[in-house]
């Protein structure tokens, strides 16, 4: 049971962790191994090609979403020097899971020895995002002093293992851009600083373009529906129509530039995609931090990987500005000040 506490006006990030499986797999390898699988024979380094993905970390068989979690949140927690039991809520947001039930929060607090309110939030590739702001509503709310916030990513598992068309390929290509990965953050009121402004913008006609239907109530068993299936394409249009009016509304409503923030952290899906992002929206370069080359497009887990990536180099005063892209479709912006 979660006890009312006093509400507070500030809250923010005070911790990061990630974890990343020891496993690499090279986008040539999994080329070649689809290859064998299904008998095609496909133009070389095709997959590498259009991705501009070298490689990606792949969960192994005895790993699962808890278990990058889990390891992501002991390193936030020893970063915070933060036992788990002062933990009072931990939500595990992800687009990917262990079972339909019980809720994943609750394997991954068996294992941290936690005794928090735990529960799952979903939202595909905005998971993350959306758990960081639900934890600031329960603080704001006075309904949490302190909040773990994990995800743990294996969409390598969606993956076709092998194909019977080009056509095929085409539907199940964007399955092949992905990686596996965890991440964590502690969030809790902060004295300056803080989460400064979130937004979302949201077009739920767009969720049939690009998905995993199997299980759900739709298509509760059957292996053809557990791979991921998509048009990329269609998906990127959504995006670019959407995308620079959530970017225009942070801006009016925070008053800040690109010149503002120390970083931009932003969900990459390919490299051509990340590109084409930059020159839509006009952010510069060497404000992003791009995982996708060596890491795949890591689901909700990206932004968290991002974080933990920059955290050292941010100094108290920095901001940084989050950018979420998910299926559904969803665009989410969080803008964000280091205490």
């Amino acid at each position: 049971m979660i006890e009312t506490v006093q509400p507070l006006s500030r809250v923010g990030i005070t911790a990061t962790g990630s974890y990343l499986p020891e496993r690499v797999l090279t986008t040539a390898e999994l080329q070649r191994d689809i290859e064998r699988a299904s008998g095609l024979r496909l133009p070389e380094r095709l997959f590498e090609a259009v991705s501009g993905i070298g490689r990606r970390h792949v969960a192994a068989p005895d790993e699962y979403a808890s278990t990058l979690a889990v390891r992501a949140a002991r390193r936030a927690l020893a970063a915070a020097d933060l036992d788990p039991l002062d933990i009072d809520l931990l939500l595990f947001a992800s687009a990917t899971r262990d079972l339909v039930e019980p809720a994943t929060a609750h394997i991954v607090q068996a294992e941290l020895g936690s005794r928090a309110h735990a529960l799952d939030l979903t939202n595909a590739c905005n998971s993350f995002l959306n758990g960081i702001d639900a934890a600031r509503t329960y603080i704001l709310a006075g309904r949490a002093r302190r909040v773990l916030v994990v995800t743990g990513e294996t969409p390598t598992r969606s993956m076709r293992p092998r194909l019977d068309s080009l056509t095929q390929a085409r539907e199940a290509f964007a399955g092949y851009t992905f990686g596996d990965a965890g991440a964590a953050v502690v969030v809790e009121a902060v004295e300056a600083g803080g989460i400064l402004d979130v937004d979302t913008d949201t077009h739920s006609e767009h969720w049939t373009v690009g998905g995993i239907p199997g299980g759900g109530s739709r298509h509760p068993r059957g292996d053809e529906y557990t791979y991921f299936t998509g048009d990329g394409r269609e998906l990127r249009g959504v995006f670019e129509k959407i995308g620079t009016s959530v970017l225009e509304g942070v801006r009016y409503r925070t008053g800040l530039e690109w010149a503002d923030y120390a970083r931009v952290l932003v969900h990459q899906v390919t490299v051509p995609y990340l590109d084409r992002f930059v020159e839509v929206t006009g952010v510069p370069r060497h404000l992003l931090e791009i995982t996708v080359a060596d890491h795949g497009n890591m689901a909700s887990a990206t932004l968290g990987v991002q974080l933990d990536r920059v955290w050292p180099s941010l100094a108290a005063g920095d901001r940084v500005l989050f950018v979420g892209l998910g299926g559904g479709v969803s665009v989410m912006t969080m803008a964000w000040e280091k205490a």
